[in-house]
């Protein structure tokens, strides 16, 4: 045999090795005996010798953990405690807060799929399934968004008392405190069915729900504060709001100039102790009619009336409405989307100490109690509110492209219409994937930080794109507002989600990645809390364990990504087989692209990395497309492997693949450390970028979809508000798609022989007549044809109006006092 036989044999066993993640001593037994066997097959003793020599070299000084210790982790240590990045503890409470759930197996590099397919599927109970057959249906068809938007500035009355008796402000509260005690799969389909209706409506009903002092209270109140305040916030007596947000202090929370100072002060004719309030927020939504006030500010104690500690940190606090000194100020107007929004202001504002929420035993610990809760309803509220309107309008533009025609034929047939239809599947069908998959984690009683910042920036983005996709498909009749239009003010409203609870920049640059690389890397933040301990023996012995089996980690994801890049992902474990086997199999791939970037990320980088907010927003990009693939596949399989989803699944998992491969080359490409990423891009795409954008052909399979009624078409529809009413024109519309369908056969018959008949200058009806007369169409046709122009002319008409009926009633009343004048 060769003299390269035997370095040939031990490349092999590491490269093998790596990939299944065997253990150094495995290593060390299966090189040896590859060598041996070199031996045996007349390999060149020399090589062999020289060979074993080298993997006793390697091996045994790795093997024997006192060696290991001091002359490798020691010094390996004292470098990396230098380059460890600091963490505020604002940052090291939000990497604490949340759980890891699925998404850590994503940054692996080797996920564990049963885990995922595991995961029970998400079902409504019958009692959730009957409140959405129920009242929510009854709601949906009290509300005429263009009135609430238009004429009342506000939800009606009668809607606001609706809400409020059937407990629809108390989904999240369990039965005991009088609440409906819903899950949150429920309480994702209930925002998702009303947000199809109208923003104000889901937003109105989402927030107390949401972060607030129901939430709040639930998981830090005190027995008190929950025997008091929820039953009241179930049924509608009190309406809450929560002021976070302030002019100089958006996003960065921790950094609210509004203050309270403990002292004694008066409340309810007793002399208490307590905290004298002021602040200043904005952009609160339910503000305007909210009866209590959840308020975090910064505490202090300058007399240590409570602890030896001044600056007690960031405390929530419940406020009655009508508190001496506190104001709430006129609303605001968020894009003509009139959900109840405004400032909040205090002055010398008076509390006990048991409105702070918790009590005493949560004074400071506001941003932890924040940071925990905003991962829940950021699960839900946004990303259902999203997914709904982009379902809504998946069904009802292809409805829409198959009834309205130009050029003889049904606007959905030309492929630019087609390539906007099945961006609209593909968006809503991914968007109402993450939302179920948020929503069933809060289920499993996960505190899915990560995870819900992916599906809050990913739905609001899938849902901003759907609604300009929507637009162009509808033209004239997505722009003239008015009663008849379903888009208009979604459109409007696209970018208030996007703002909110963090803004989308911000969520992608910072949240997704900054959280992910540390709280879902199996190895970095065990590496960072061992590097911080105090005893230097335990941390030198778990610093020890984690770091080299971070080296194991990092060294097998090399080896996976340059093995699936170089077989194009054609092998590799994958708990299905059929349609979606490959598709796991591209995962598997990927997900080791992603920790072996992220691992040389933070090694070369290191607390530099944290700034690098391009190349961190790329990478979770990465993460997020992960995750939305996993969520669509779990989805696809729990809903039985459908095969008319096969083609709306892979026209939106070409997708998620594409984005992939566009987002790691471009970190690549301007990675900082050339010549690191020069070796990253040949083991990541050593035959260069290979996934392509959907195929036309697959395009045009999604949108066929959306444009015909199928079980498909159902399944994507499920769960928003479609009854064709007098309030409901997309209803309407999506309903008369059958009738338009079985209408187009004598239609094209009718239109035919009209052509060659030369009557076409006649009235639609008397062309009818003729057609009759003529023996064209049969009587029964004629009443079908009538049937189609009605429901025609319902889809594409819009509305007109009264100069008078658009001016302001501020303005009206101003003429009426000059006049009076």
């Amino acid at each position: 045999m060769s003299i390269l036989a035997p370095w040939l044999a031990l490349l092999l066993v590491i490269a093998f090795v790596s990939y299944h993640r065997f253990s150094l001593a495995v290593f060390a037994a299966i090189g040896g005996s590859a060598l041996v066997a070199c031996a045996l097959l007349g390999a060149s003793s020399a090589s062999v010798i020289a060979a074993a020599v080298v993997l006793a070299l390697i091996v045994l000084p790795l093997l024997i953990t006192p060696i290991r210790q001091r002359f490798i982790t020691a010094p390996l240590l004292g470098f990396y405690s230098k380059i460890l990045p600091p963490l505020s503890d604002t940052e090291k409470v939000a990497l604490e807060a949340g759980t890891v759930g699925f998404e850590g197996e994503l940054f692996s590099g080797k996920p564990d799929w049963k885990t995922l397919l595991s995961q029970p599927k998400p079902e409504l109970t019958a009692e959730e399934k009957a409140f959405l057959d129920g009242p929510v249906e009854t709601v949906c068809g009290m509300v005429n968004d263009w009135e609430t938007t238009h004429v009342h500035a506000d939800l009606t009355p009668e809607v606001w008392d609706y809400l409020k008796v059937n407990k629809f402000f108390g989904m999240i509260i369990p039965k005991e405190y009088g609440g409906l005690g819903f899950s949150a799969y429920a309480h994702s389909r209930v925002i998702m069915k009303l947000a199809s209706v109208s923003a104000t409506l889901s937003s109105t009903v989402g927030v107390p729900n949401s972060l607030g002092p129901g939430e709040l209270l639930l998981h830090y109140g005190t027995k008190e504060q929950k025997d008091y305040y929820l039953p009241r916030l179930a049924d509608g007596r009190e309406v809450p709001c929560f002021g976070l947000t302030g002019p100089t202090a958006g996003s960065d929370a921790t950094s609210i100039p509004d203050f309270g100072i403990v002292c004694k002060g008066e409340w309810e004719g007793a002399n208490v102790l307590g905290v004298r309030l002021n602040f200043e927020k904005r952009y609160i939504t339910l503000a305007p009619v909210a009866s209590i006030v959840g308020l975090a500010f910064r505490l202090y104690d300058p007399d240590a009336l409570l602890s030896d500690q001044k600056d007690r940190g960031i405390t929530l606090a419940l406020i009655p409405r009508n508190v001496k000194g506190m104001s709430i100020g006129r609303r605001h107007f968020p894009l003509n989307c009139v959900f109840q929004n405004g400032p909040i202001y205090g002055k010398d504002v008076f509390v006990p100490l048991s409105q702070l929420i918790g009590g005493e035993d949560y004074v400071g610990q506001g941003w932890r109690m924040l940071v925990e809760c905003l991962s829940i309803g950021r699960s839900i509220t946004l990303p259902s509110t999203s997914s709904g309107a982009a379902k809504l309008a998946a069904v009802v533009s292809g409805a829409y492209a198959r009834i309205r025609k130009q050029f003889g034929l049904s606007i959905g047939r030309f492929e630019g219409v087609e390539e906007a239809l099945a961006r609209i599947a593909g968006n809503a069908y991914a968007s109402s994937a993450l939302s179920q998959s948020t929503a069933a984690a809060v289920d499993r009683g996960e505190k899915p930080a990560v995870p819900s910042a992916i599906a809050k920036y990913h739905c609001t983005e899938m849902a901003r794109e759907v609604a300009k996709d929507a637009m162009d498909i509808h033209g004239g009749k997505g722009v003239i507002l008015g009663p008849r239009n379903y888009l208009g003010r979604g459109w409007q409203a696209a970018p208030i989600s996007i703002t909110v609870e963090g803004a989308n920049i911000m969520t992608r640059s910072l949240m997704i990645f900054g959280q992910g690389a540390i709280r879902c890397h199996p190895w970095v933040l065990k590496e960072m809390q061992a590097a911080q301990l105090a005893d230097p023996v335990q941390r030198l012995k778990q610093f020890d364990a984690n770091l080299f089996g971070h080296i194991g980690f990092a060294f097998s994801n090399a080896v996976r990504s340059l093995f699936m890049g170089l077989t194009n992902s054609r092998f590799g474990a994958a708990p299905t087989s059929g349609v979606t086997q490959r598709c796991y199999r591209k995962l598997n791939r990927y997900s080791a692209n992603l920790a072996l970037v992220a691992d040389t990320s933070m090694l070369l980088l290191g607390g530099k990395l944290k700034f690098k907010e391009s190349l961190s927003g790329r990478l979770g990009d990465v993460l997020s497309q992960l995750y939305i693939a996993s969520a669509m596949l779990k989805r696809f399989e729990d809903e039985g492997r459908p095969a008319s989803d096969e083609a709306l699944m892979a026209y939106a998992f070409n997708e998620c693949v594409f984005k992939i491969e566009r987002a790691l080359s471009g970190a690549l490409r301007n990675f900082p450390i050339r010549p690191a990423a020069y070796l990253l891009w040949l083991l990541v795409f050593p035959f260069g970028r290979r996934a392509q954008e959907p195929s036309d052909r697959l395009a045009h399979r999604a949108a066929a979809m959306l444009m015909s009624p199928s079980d498909a078409r159902d399944r994507l529809a499920d769960g928003v508000f479609l009854t064709p009413c007098a309030n409901n024109p997309a209803g309407r519309i999506n309903a008369a798609l059958v009738k338009v369908i079985l209408a187009e056969p004598v239609e094209r018959k009718f239109q035919k022989a009209l052509k060659n008949a030369d009557i076409e200058a006649l009235s639609f009806a008397e062309q009818l007549d003729e057609g009759v007369r003529e023996g064209w169409i049969s009587s029964d046709e004629r009443k079908q044809l009538e049937e189609l122009r009605e429901l025609t002319w319902d889809a594409i008409t819009v509305d007109d109006f009264d100069h008078s009926e658009l001016i302001a009633a501020s303005a009206l009343k101003g003429k009426a006092f000059d006049q009076a004048a």
